[in-house]
């Protein structure tokens, strides 16, 4: 048996030091003999209003250095039974979204044809239409885990089909996804009708808005969506918006009285058993972080997301 990639070990090198890799992985540039790979998507001529998210995967790498390779409440051990490696950052046309989401496009379609998973980190939420192409490309139409505070299902955006804000409405029109199959779960705010959330509920999607989850532990909501799925292939998307900005204030479409971090676990927990076949995690804007305590969180659900990966080993 191959021994597996191992986070550098805080007893062997100082936490604050060693390489800026998703919580200190191997940096390797051979897809071949992965089961995971984790990539940066450093892109924000997607967002609307706070710019900042071209730089969260740098920041997100740098705080998950403070994250061991055990999950002590679940007993995840995903380093154990899976081999990851940190593939680096997607070369983005930082002057042309377009040109952008091409290129995001066609390099998961090269890494795809590996037999390995890919976890993004972005980025804003825009990345998330290209994967899916390519994702949908390999797998058929998938069922789809979104956690965000927005729906994201505008038509278009001064002008533009696809933006952060559009993202669901073309994945439902290229029939990249399983209507029946989507969870949009954290939504809130403010809108300009209506129809912002319920027309996507016409095309068949499931939406709990924020304010229905408030106090109440998402485990169940997470074992519902879990069971609902059974065994279609399926993407999480994961919006680190849809956390109350008390708890991740570096984002840039901040919206009050959100998800809590016990709840994000809490619900990632809950869709252990689903059949992941890829996952991100976007919108943390680092200008807005002063702490790094959005990144820090952001770091988190990743590593969470790791733990509930098919194949992965519990002690």
């Amino acid at each position: 048996m191959n021994a597996k990639n191992q986070p550098v070990s805080g007893n062997d090198l100082a936490r604050f030091s060693g390489p800026n890799t998703f919580m200190r992985l191997p940096s390797v540039n051979d897809l071949k003999g992965l089961d995971v790979c984790v990539l940066g998507v450093p892109m924000d001529i997607g967002t609307s209003w706070r710019s900042g998210t071209r730089f969260g995967p740098k920041q997100v790498r740098s705080e998950s250095a403070m994250i061991r390779p055990y999950n002590i409440q679940t007993g995840a051990a995903p380093f154990d039974s899976l081999q990851v490696a940190d593939i680096g950052d997607l070369a983005i046309n930082t002057f042309s979204l377009s040109e952008s989401l091409r290129i995001i496009a066609e390099s998961y379609d090269a890494i795809l044809k590996y037999d390995v998973m890919p976890v993004a980190i972005g980025g804003d939420h825009s990345i998330t239409l290209p994967i899916l192409r390519a994702i949908a490309k390999r797998h058929g139409p998938v069922a789809l885990v979104h956690v965000d505070a927005h729906a994201d299902v505008n038509d278009e955006m001064f002008g533009m089909r696809e933006t952060h804000g559009t993202v669901f409405r073309r994945a439902y029109e290229e029939e990249l996804i399983i209507p029946q199959k989507v969870y949009q779960v954290g939504l809130r705010g403010t809108g300009y009708a209506a129809t912002d959330f319920t027309e996507a509920q016409g095309w068949g999607f499931q939406q709990w808005q924020a304010s229905e989850l408030w106090h109440r532990p998402l485990d169940t909501l997470g074992a519902e969506i879990r069971r609902d799925i059974g065994d279609a292939p399926v993407y999480i998307t994961y919006d680190i918006d849809s956390l109350d900005p008390a708890y991740a204030p570096g984002t840039g479409t901040p919206e009050i009285g959100g998800l809590t971090t016990p709840q994000a676990l809490q619900l990632i927990r809950g869709l252990r058993g689903l059949n992941i076949v890829g996952c991100d995690l976007v919108e943390v804007s680092p200008p807005y972080d002063t702490s790094g305590n959005t990144a820090l969180t952001a770091a988190n659900i990743l590593f969470e997301l790791l733990c509930i990966l098919p194949g992965v080993a519990y002690r």
